[in-house]
């Protein structure tokens, strides 16, 4: 008994493992069709992200062959897209649905077979249990039918004892022999009956149940063996349809023809200018004066004036009038501190850059290139990161959001450290409670190893916390040490935002990026003729309104002069330098001082960027 008993629970173990092993395998293709999905999903987002969109410039890009061999990519991508929600949706049905639904029969199955048993087994037991009470009743009777003929025997070889004793005692002996013989034959039928059931019970019932156990077992196994083999079908299926995909991408990519691409350049920005002549000899030592020879490229210049309206944009086609002009003109010295009075009409606006002569364009634009503080921006936003590990090469508030997305990105990492850490917890708890699936000590260093690695990220994350308190304190000082004085203009009905900013000196107040006032000049406004070689861009769209609260002579190449309590619209907010730019009609543009204005922003309005 105690031998079928270990076996049960062997075979009980066994089966619970293999339906667990059904259920993992579940949980796997599981997780493979919603990996298809999300798969599907991205590639399907990432499609869509990009078509081309209607009435949108990108529209006139597709008459290169590059481009619509691009959107057939695209189109194809979208159908290789489709196949993985078809190999989801066949693994949904064909594997997950099923094996889901033969789970529930399986354990159904299981607990009806170990039913049967523990009922055979509990059978036994009890006849076995009814023997030896039988025994122990016989064995009891004939040790009392013995002691019982001992008195009798003692009593009748006593010739002082009377004939009734004797007689007494011999009737208890017969007595106790009659009761012992009775033990024996109640002992004798209960022993057949439980070699029967015995023999029964190991040579039938047993042998049935395990039977249907391994019939049971192995239906499992080969239903586990076919579900793998649909996994495979499942993938091989849509391979056709796949091949098909690829092969029409390849045949987008060769349909390129580069060629008729440049051909389709040339003619969008030929721009019909003839070359220029020979410079003439100019005599320096008649008069002194630079006389220039009519063929000259001035000349050739001027001499196409006329045909400006067909050849606009065309000379510089790589630049965009606003983006450069507003480089160029924009202020690059601090701006002016607000005056004390409310009134200050009589106050100069700061110091003037000297009067220079008119300079050659190229002058201009090496004098761009050369400037320290504007370069560095540049190429600090251009390296996308790279410099200190405080960001204090950037400006304040492109600083702030650098540190707010490192502090983002290490939270995230952060979290997914600890949630690693659940996972191996969860698995060292399983691996304790059955230590026949794995080593629970095993677990232990990867434990630690995350441990060690979230204090790090803890100390990083508090780290650039910090620099970020920093910045976030400076611009909010900056923004309280020159507000204008309180109780002005203070009924508009809209949200008003001061965005005020201490005088810049030779170093910012958070180390950012520093100002070389030795290599600044403020450049003139070019001719109209440099102007009207370049394609004018849509004007910036307007963020807000202001109002100023003290007059300004805008004295300074790229500024704009205003009066007191005029209105003006914002069309780029203060980026940290002091300058917020304005408009005030379609021709008149500039940069103010931020402390002299009172800034209303449209909360509907998206914002204008600016363009570096």
């Amino acid at each position: 008994a105690s031998l079928a008993r270990d076996q049960f629970d062997n075979l009980e173990k066994h089966t619970h493992w293999g339906i667990e092993f059904v259920e993992k395998y579940t949980k796997f293709v599981k997780e493979r069709s919603e990996i298809e999905i999300s798969y599907a999903k991205q590639i399907r987002n990432l499609s869509k992200k990009y078509q081309p969109k209607k009435n949108s410039r990108e529209e006139d890009e597709y008459k290169y062959t590059s481009c619509r061999a691009f959107l057939m990519t695209l189109n194809e991508l979208n159908d290789y897209a489709g196949q993985h929600e078809v190999m989801a949706e066949d693994l949904t049905t064909h594997i997950i649905c099923e094996l889901t639904r033969y789970i529930q029969e399986l354990k159904a199955e299981r607990k009806s077979h170990f039913h049967d048993g523990r009922r055979a087994q509990q059978h036994i037991e009890n006849s076995w249990k009814q023997l030896e009470s039988s025994k122990r009743r016989f064995e009891r009777d004939c040790k009392e039918a013995d002691r019982a003929q001992q008195y009798f025997d003692k009593i009748d070889a006593d010739i002082n004892v009377t004939k009734a004793d004797v007689e007494k005692a011999r009737h208890q002996a017969q007595m106790k022999h009659q009761v012992a013989e009775d033990s024996k034959n109640e002992y004798l039928t209960f022993l057949q009956k439980f070699n029967k059931e015995q023999n029964a019970h190991y040579h039938t019932l047993i042998p049935h149940i395990f039977q249907k156990l391994q019939e049971m077992e192995e239906k499992r196994i080969e239903r586990v063996g076919e579900s793998m083999k649909t996994y495979a079908e499942v993938d091989r299926k849509v391979l056709p349809i796949v091949g098909k995909c690829l092969d029409g991408m390849t045949k987008a990519a060769e349909s390129i023809e580069p060629k008729m691409d440049t051909k389709h350049v040339v003619e969008s920005y030929k721009s019909g200018f003839e070359p220029p002549g020979d410079v003439e000899v100019e005599d320096y030592s008649l008069s002194m004066r630079r006389t220039v020879s009519e063929s000259s490229y001035l000349n050739s210049q001027g001499e196409s004036k006329p045909s400006r309206s067909n050849s606009r944009g065309k000379l510089w086609p790589f630049i965009k009038r606003n983006k450069l002009m507003s480089l160029l003109a924009s202020p690059r010295q601090p701006p002016p501190p607000p005056p004390t009075s409310p009134s200050p009409a009589a106050v100069h606006n700061g110091p003037q850059s000297p009067q220079q002569p008119s300079e050659p364009l190229s002058h201009r634009l090496n004098e761009f290139m050369t400037s320290k503080h504007k370069m560095q921006c540049l190429r600090s936003l251009k390296r996308g990161g790279s410099g200190p590990e405080d960001c204090s090469h950037l400006p304040p508030e492109q600083r702030r959001k650098k540190l707010q997305a490192k502090i983002n990105d290490i939270n995230k990492e952060i979290q997914k450290e600890m949630d690693q850490r659940d996972a191996l917890s969860k698995m060292k708890d399983v691996y304790v409670k059955n230590p026949h699936m794995g080593d629970a000590n095993s677990v232990d260093p990867r434990l630690e190893e995350i441990c060690q690695n979230t204090d790090k990220l803890q100390l990083d994350a508090r780290k650039y916390e910090a620099w970020l308190v920093e910045v976030e304190t400076r611009l909010a000082e900056k923004s309280d040490k020159h507000r204008p004085p309180s109780g002005l203009y203070n009924s508009q009905t809209t949200t008003t935002v001061n965005n005020n900013c201490v005088h810049v000196n030779r170093e910012s107040p958070d180390g950012s990026y520093t100002e070389d006032h030795s290599t600044e000049h403020h450049l003139k406004s070019r001719s109209t003729d440099f102007d009207d070689d370049f394609d004018y861009e849509d004007p910036l769209p307007t963020i807000g309104t202001c109002k100023s609260l003290y007059p300004f002579e805008g004295q300074n190449e790229g500024t704009i002069s205003m009066t007191e309590g005029e209105l003006l619209y914002v069309i780029e907010e203060d980026k940290g330098d002091g300058w917020t730019r304005v408009r005030r009609n379609e021709d008149e543009e500039g940069y103010v001082p931020t402390s002299y204005i009172k800034v209303f922003f449209d909360t509907n309005a998206k914002g204008a960027m600016t363009y570096i």
